[in-house]
């Protein structure tokens, strides 16, 4: 079978299928004929990190995608998917956004640093970032004329990648998006403000789903469904405070659909615990190929056929670096979150790793420098799934905590996390911001620890 990989930017589970008013209808319809997980989580909720995690099936601190590719952190890429479906004889196309080698918008050199044998993408300089959206759209018709000239000798593996609904968002509203009635999602809080920047969300979203749209009906109008496993999801949260780089839910949540021909889950929902790590195994067996001995992740072929109704107890996160250093790990069950920070001396709001946006103006006007973190956390997320009940500390919980910090320090064992002997150190191609820096894109070279390369 034909794998085809289509992901969006920044965009969580804020979408129509997982109950959110927002303009997705292509998406929804394809939800209803696919697996839907509405508890699947990432490895690290970082653009970067995020993908190479689902792309290697394995975690960032294991595969070297520490922080962002365009900031010098990179990978084994004979571990990538990529090559792996290229020593199965597939063609591998790439058409849009890659975010695991490089810059993200140079697209050939990241291509043929992955291993992808065809790169399709529209040339995006011309746009503005405000407008990268239409980039998409053009990309889209570049995957159906692919898709139309295919010969059909050879399976494909075929990833196409949206800016969409990474910032910039669109500067242009159309008029059946109502910022006084687009409610921001959790935990952003409404405001004028606050609505007039998910407006902008929901403009990229609508333009991802109609493009989501026409890469689907391009593979019916031409006869493909049916040959063919379409992998649906984002790379991590929102681009929001308390949300991207975050380990809450809003940052680690994720979509993920899954279309698989002939298949009794489609039509199905799931609430089983799963990770993007596990899309790695579980393309093999839906394949039937060997699955690399290297892989961290469990497959969810069980629950596809049902034969079992949880393939994990628990799931693994973790933050190294977005913009600036912030190590974090937690696990997450089903009922409970265990959250730890290792930069003990920085437990305040890193700034930096913020995302700069209308949303974070709001709450750097209203005291976010105020804002701590804990050492330690832990959550009940049954009584509190905004996560904002720190249990941790607590005598009734304390067996709990103890249970959830073991589960927590076996992974790390197991993965040999580097922070279980100290500190990472920053490496000189690494470009790192100092966490005392407010912006994420400062150009002032005094607000870095490391410049790169």
């Amino acid at each position: 079978m034909n794998v085809l990989y289509i992901h969006t930017h920044d965009s969580g589970r804020i979408l129509s299928p997982y109950g959110y008013k927002v303009p997705t209808p292509h998406m929804e319809e394809f939800a209803r004929n696919a697996a839907v997980f509405r508890n699947a989580y990432c490895t690290g909720p970082t653009c970067s990190p995020s993908r190479a995690g689902l792309l290697t099936g394995t975690y960032p601190h294991q595969n070297g995608m520490l922080g962002l590719s365009q900031r010098g952190f990179t990978l084994d890429y004979e571990k990538h998917m990529v090559r792996y479906f290229n020593r199965l004889g597939y063609t591998t196309v790439l058409c849009g956004i890659q975010h695991e080698a490089g810059w993200y918008l140079d697209l050939k050199q990241g291509a043929e640093a992955i291993g992808y044998q065809e790169e399709i993408s529209r040339d995006n300089s011309g746009f503005r970032q405000e407008d990268l959206v239409d980039w998409d759209k053009e990309n889209a018709m570049e995957v159906c004329k692919w898709l139309r000239r295919y010969d059909r000798k050879k399976p494909f593996f075929l990833s196409y990648g949206m800016y969409a609904t990474h910032r910039r968002f669109p500067d242009k509203i159309d008029k059946d998006i109502a910022p006084d009635y687009a409610v921001p999602p959790y935990p952003i809080p409404d405001s004028p403000e606050t609505r007039a920047d998910f407006a902008g969300y929901l403009m990229s979203v609508k333009s991802a789903d109609a493009c989501f749209g026409q890469v689907i009906s391009c593979m019916e109008e031409e006869g493909l469904l049916d040959d063919t496993i379409v992998l649906f999801t984002t790379d991590h949260g929102l681009a929001n405070p308390f949300a991207k780089c975050t380990l809450f839910d809003s940052g680690i949540g994720v979509n993920l659909m899954l279309r698989i021909p002939g298949s009794q889950a489609n039509g199905s929902v799931f609430d089983s615990l799963v990770s993007q790590i596990d899309v790695f195994p579980t393309l093999c067996d839906l394949l039937g190929t060997q699955k690399p001995e290297w892989l961290e992740g469990v497959s969810l072929e069980p629950l596809l056929k049902g034969e079992q109704g949880e393939v994990r107890e628990e799931i693994f996160a973790e933050v190294n670096f977005h913009t600036s250093y912030e190590p974090i790990r937690c696990v997450r069950t089903k009922r409970y979150k265990y959250i730890r920070y290792y930069d003990k001396e920085w437990l305040k709001i890193n700034r930096s790793n913020i995302d700069e946006s209308p949303s974070k103006d709001f709450f750097s006007q209203r005291g976010l420098d105020l804002q701590i973190k804990y050492e330690e956390a832990l959550y009940d997320l049954i009584y509190d799934p905004g996560e904002r009940c720190n249990l941790a500390g607590r005598e009734e919980y304390e067996e709990i905590r103890k249970d959830m910090a073991g589960r927590l320090e076996k992974i790390q064992e197991k993965t040999n996390d580097p922070l279980l002997k100290g500190q990472i150190p920053i490496r000189p191609e690494w470009k790192v911001n100092r966490r005392e820096c407010d912006k994420a894109s400062s150009k002032n070279p005094e607000d870095y620890e490391s410049l790169g390369r």
